[in-house]
């Protein structure tokens, strides 16, 4: 395997139109609908290939699920739930906020 300094390496990217930089990051969080993905002490990079930027992130991955992740729900869905049960919409309301399945409250309400 070639041994290439990183001036080299650095030099053979810039004249193929490659460019990129460090980004001193501390932590880097991508959240999805259900969890958030978190690196610590990442090793960043963003990289200009041709006017394209991208990101590069480097490190170990850990999972955690969202904090306060509230779901909304429709007036109508409520509705349904007070009906099926015999509650009132304030009850199916807090059920529905409580479980976050409109099948799960009603079950609860039902009990």
């Amino acid at each position: 395997m070639m041994n290439i300094s990183q001036r080299q390496m650095e030099k053979m990217m810039k004249q193929m139109g490659i460019k990129s930089d460090e980004i001193d990051a501390q932590e880097v969080i991508i959240k999805t609908p259900d969890k958030e993905l978190v690196i610590e002490d990442p090793q960043v990079t963003k990289i200009n290939m041709h006017g394209q930027e991208s990101i590069q992130v480097i490190g170990e991955i850990k999972e955690r699920p969202l904090e306060n992740k509230k779901v909304e729900f429709s007036d109508e869905d409520v509705e349904m739930i007070a009906e099926q049960t015999g509650k009132t919409e304030d009850e199916a309301r807090a059920a529905l906020e409580e479980t976050g399945d409109i099948a799960e409250a009603i079950m609860k309400l039902k009990e």
